[in-house]
C-alpha cells in the first residue's frame, strides 16, 4: 500500500445529537474507534484524529490506536480541525486520506480504493457512490497547504476542489456515506425500516 496517513475529524459538539459523535455508539463501538479503524485497515500507516469537545472522554474511552491532535478552535468551525489535522501529518506521508467520524458505513474498501489511485497517482482522489461525492477523500502532500489556506467556517477542502478539477479523480467506492447528526439518524440506520 501507499505511503498514506489517515485523518478523522471528529471535533465537534454534536448539539443536534446532544454529545460529541465522537463518543456516540454504533454496533458495539464508538464512531471514533469505528472512523479509525476503517482508516487502518484500508492502508493508512498511521491515523490521526482531531478531537475537541469532549476530548479527554474521547481519549480515555478509545480502544483503536491513534494519534490524537487537540482543536481548541472547533468552535469556529470544520476548517479549523481540518487545518490542525493537515498541519500535523507527518512529513514521511506523501499524502492523507480523510474522513469523518459521523459516517460509520463508509467501507475500509472505499479507503482501499483511494489509496490505490494515490499509489496510481492520483492528487486528489474522492470517493463516490452512485456517482455522488462524499467522504474520505484523499489529498496529496504537495496540495496540503493550499487546501488549508482556503478552508474557512464550516467549508474543508471545497473551495480548493472546485477551483483544481484537473486535480480530481473520482473514485466509485461501496458502502454508504450517510450523516449520523441525530438520534433518529442512528436510530434509522441501526433499525432499518422494512422496504
Amino acid at each position: 500500500m501507499g505511503n498514506t496517513a489517515g485523518l478523522v475529524l471528529a471535533a465537534g459538539a454534536g448539539r443536534r445529537f446532544g454529545q460529541p459523535k465522537a463518543l456516540v455508539q454504533y454496533d458495539g463501538r464508538s464512531l471514533l474507534d469505528r472512523a479509525v479503524a476503517t482508516l487502518r485497515d484500508g492502508g493508512c500507516r498511521q491515523v490521526l484524529a482531531v478531537l475537541g469537545a469532549g476530548a479527554e472522554q474521547a481519549l480515555s474511552a478509545a480502544t483503536e490506536a491513534f494519534t490524537p491532535v487537540l482543536n481548541r478552535r472547533w468552535g469556529q468551525g470544520l476548517s479549523t480541525s481540518l487545518k490542525a489535522g493537515l498541519a500535523a501529518v507527518p512529513a514521511r506521508y506523501e499524502g492523507v486520506v480523510v474522513t469523518l467520524v459521523d459516517q460509520p458505513r463508509i467501507e475500509a474498501e472505499a479507503v482501499r480504493r483511494l489509496v490505490a489511485a494515490a499509489a496510481e497517482g492520483a492528487a486528489v482522489a474522492i470517493a463516490t457512490y452512485e456517482g455522488r461525492r462524499g467522504h474520505p477523500m484523499y489529498f496529496a502532500r504537495e496540495h496540503l497547504d493550499a487546501i488549508a489556506d482556503g478552508a474557512t467556517g464550516d467549508r474543508g477542502a471545497r473551495d480548493f476542489i472546485t477551483a483544481n478539477p484537473g486535480l480530481v479523480r473520482e473514485v466509485a467506492c461501496p458502502g454508504d456515506p450517510i450523516d449520523v447528526d441525530t438520534p433518529a439518524d442512528l436510530a434509522a440506520i441501526q433499525h432499518p425500516s422494512p422496504a
